[in-house]
C-alpha cells in the first residue's frame, strides 16, 4: 500500500470518531440528572477498562504498552480531560449557545495548527472548508438565531476559549508521538477518569445511576467516550489532519439529524443550510484526496 493510500485509510479511521461523537446528545439525553465530572469519570472508565480486557485478549503485554513517554501521558491525559473540564466550567459560567459556538472553533484552529507540523502544507481550501464548517456549526448550534456575548459571562468565554485550544493542540501535537500505539489510549482513559473523579469528589455530590442510565453511561464509555478517541488517535498520528479538522463539523450535524429523526429536535430551514455549509466545507477540503481518487480511476 502507498504512502498515500496509508494515509487516506487512517483519514478515513478517524473520521469514524466523528460519527461516534454524533451519538453524544442522543445518549446524553437519558443521563442529564448525572452530575457531569461523575459522568466523565464513570464513562472513561468503562472505555479503559474495556480496552485493558481487548489488550489482554489480543495477547499484548499491558505493562509494555502503557511505558510511554510522559510527554504522550501529559498530553494525552490533559488533552482527553482538560477538553472535558474547561467545556463544563464554560457551560456554568456562559450561555450554553455562545459557550459551545466558542467551543466548536477546534476544528477549525486545526487546520490553521496543523501548519506548524513537519510535512503538512497549509492550503486556502483547508482555510476555506475550515471557515465553511464554523458558519454550518454556528447555524446549528443557534438554530439560525442570532447570538450575543456578553462581558459579564466572561469566565465562561474563556473557558470555552481553553477548551478549543486544548483540544485541537492535542489533536496536532499527537503527530509527534506517531510511534506510541493506539493501545496507549487505554491508560489516558484511565488517567482521565481519575482526574474526573477527584474533581467530581471536590465540586459535586454523587448519584446513583438507574438501570437505564448505567446502559447509556456503558454505551457512551463504549463509543462516544471510548473508542472515538482510539481511532481519532490513530487518525490524527496518521492521517490528513487537515481533513479530519474539518470533518469534525460533522459532528453536530450527524447529531442534529439523529435528534430530529428521534423526535428530539425539528427539522428548520437553518439546519438544513448548516448541513449544506458543512458538507460543502468538507468537500473543500477534501479537494487533494478527491483529485487523487480521480486520477486513480
Amino acid at each position: 500500500m502507498s504512502l498515500a493510500a496509508q494515509k487516506s485509510k487512517a483519514t478515513f479511521v478517524g473520521m469514524i470518531a466523528v460519527v461516534l461523537w454524533a451519538l453524544l446528545a442522543l445518549f446524553t439525553t437519558e443521563v442529564s440528572a448525572i452530575p457531569p465530572f461523575q459522568l466523565v469519570s464513570l464513562c472513561f472508565a468503562v472505555a479503559a477498562v474495556f480496552s485493558f480486557v481487548w489488550i489482554v485478549l489480543s495477547g499484548k503485554n499491558p505493562r509494555l504498552i502503557l511505558r510511554q513517554p510522559p510527554g504522550a501521558w501529559v498530553l494525552s491525559v490533559g488533552g482527553l480531560f482538560g477538553y472535558h473540564f474547561f467545556y463544563f466550567v464554560a457551560l456554568a459560567n456562559a450561555p450554553a449557545v455562545e459557550a459551545s459556538l466558542i467551543a466548536y472553533l477546534w476544528p477549525l484552529l486545526i487546520v490553521v495548527f496543523s501548519a506548524l507540523l513537519p510535512g503538512e502544507t497549509l492550503r486556502w481550501y483547508h482555510v476555506a472548508g475550515g471557515f465553511l464548517g464554523l458558519c454550518g456549526a454556528a447555524l446549528l448550534v443557534t438554530k439560525g438565531q442570532g447570538i450575543a456575548f456578553d462581558p459579564a459571562f466572561g469566565l465562561g468565554y474563556g473557558a470555552a476559549i481553553i477548551c478549543s485550544l486544548l483540544w485541537s493542540g492535542y489533536s496536532v501535537l499527537n503527530r509527534r508521538y506517531g510511534a506510541v500505539p493506539v493501545e496507549a489510549v487505554c491508560g489516558f482513559c484511565a488517567g482521565a477518569a481519575v482526574l474526573g473523579f477527584v474533581t467530581h469528589l471536590g465540586m459535586e455530590s454523587w448519584v446513583m445511576p438507574n438501570v437505564r442510565q448505567w446502559l447509556a453511561i456503558i454505551g457512551l464509555g463504549l463509543g462516544p467516550v471510548g473508542a472515538a478517541f482510539f481511532v481519532w488517535d490513530f487518525g490524527t498520528k496518521h492521517g490528513d489532519i487537515q481533513v479530519l479538522g474539518v470533518a469534525a463539523y460533522g459532528a453536530p450535524l450527524l447529531s442534529t439529524i439523529l435528534l430530529v429523526v428521534f423526535g428530539k429536535a425539528d427539522a428548520t430551514p437553518a439546519v438544513a443550510l448548516g448541513c449544506l455549509f458543512i458538507v460543502g466545507g468538507a468537500l473543500v477540503a477534501s479537494r487533494d484526496m478527491i483529485l487523487r481518487s480521480r486520477r486513480k480511476a
